[in-house]
């Protein structure tokens, strides 16, 4: 059984840079090399312009609705790209920035918040799960497949996100449960964005972090600044490597804040101040991100315009191809609904078969 003292996360969230972007004083964990942080930057520039672009769609009237990550990105990126080609992501319904950076194309994972019926995307085709709406039942599916993927004697890793108000559901406890007495390669990565839609963070949790939650469980804990990408990068690797190596699940809570609306449909001036998010926008990962880059001659004037030129691209590809309109089939109501029809489902269909075919007479 694990020392409780071993289990226990850092007193103060990892930090690698600070607010201006300048690299910290004794620094716990080592700095990725530049040309996997110029990739992360890259795939933050292009999270931002995902997260901004559908947003946007939304107001045209083109997506049912989009809850942003705008300022979570480097949550998004680190998770991502934390991950080996065979491991597997399962993101909740903020998470569209990191399927994305996970190679899944944006206009696919913009269909089920179009309004369609199926998730948008091939999930063994980039070994991304369907994005979950309702809270923290995600979870233990991919406890489910990192402990299948361990049985089989497979080299697979689960990264398993959520947020802070999933952290409330049983769920949540009970993922971390199995995953802990069972040795699942899991980790649990907590976007702590400081609200649960409108309920703070002070009102869900008296523990002296969502971090502390593994102790319980007996899974190592780690806090680190959620706006800090070499920060998250580091983190996560390190939880990677000791999942993968059968030292069992890791839970890490990122500190960072929702900076938009928890989607369209709400209205946040309603239950916090204005004052509230300003020095936050100071925190904004891609700026700290740009930089440190800059600062080290590792971002010039014409790459970072080249980036920008590439998160254009990816952006009118979305307005393009969300905006194009597809037929309904009806019929694909029931086709994937169970391996073999049921009798009750083949009746529905035959009904609405029957119906449509009355139009069209």
């Amino acid at each position: 059984m694990a020392d409780d003292r071993d289990l226990l996360p850092s007193g103060q969230p990892v930090r690698l840079l600070d607010e201006t972007g300048s690299p910290v004083d004794g620094a716990a964990l080592p700095f990725p090399d530049r040309e996997r942080l110029l990739a992360a930057y890259t795939s933050l520039v292009i999270g931002r312009r995902v997260n901004d672009q559908a947003s946007a769609l939304v107001r045209q009237g083109r997506l049912a609705v989009y809850p942003s990550s705008h300022g979570q990105e480097a949550c998004q990126t680190g998770a991502a790209m934390a991950l080996a080609e065979g491991d597997w992501l399962f993101p909740t319904y903020r998470d569209t920035a990191a399927v994305v950076a996970r190679g899944v194309d944006p206009v696919q994972v913009l269909t089920l918040l179009k309004g369609d019926w199926h998730s948008g995307y091939d999930p063994y085709a980039h070994r991304v799960a369907p994005q979950a709406t309702p809270l923290a039942t995600q979870l233990l599916h991919a406890v489910g497949v990192a402990h299948a993927a361990r049985l089989r004697g497979e080299d697979t890793v689960v990264m398993a996100l959520c947020g802070d108000g999933a952290t409330s559901e049983g769920d949540f406890h009970e993922a971390l449960n199995f995953a802990a007495v069972f040795r699942a390669p899991v980790v649990f990565f907590v976007q702590n964005n400081e609200y649960a839609i409108s309920v703070p963070l002070a009102r869900q949790t008296a523990a002296p972090s969502l971090a502390h939650k593994g102790v319980g469980y007996g899974v190592n804990a780690e806090r680190v600044d959620g706006n800090d990408t070499p920060a998250v990068l580091a983190v996560l690797d390190r939880a990677v490597a000791a999942a993968r190596a059968g030292e069992g699940p890791r839970l890490v809570e990122a500190h960072t804040y929702r900076m938009q609306a928890h989607t369209n449909a709400d209205d946040a001036t309603r239950y916090r101040a204005q004052e509230e998010v300003d020095p936050w926008e100071a925190r904004d990962p891609l700026l700290r991100m740009e930089a440190y880059l800059t600062r080290k001659r590792v971002l010039t004037k014409a790459r970072k315009a080249r980036i920008a030129e590439d998160a254009e691209a990816v952006a009118a590809a979305m307005r393009e191809g969300v905006a194009r309109d597809t037929d309904p089939e009806p019929a694909e109501l029931f086709a994937h609904v169970f391996a073999a029809p049921t009798p009750q489902l083949d009746e529905q269909a035959a009904f609405l078969a029957d119906e449509l075919s009355r139009e069209g007479n």
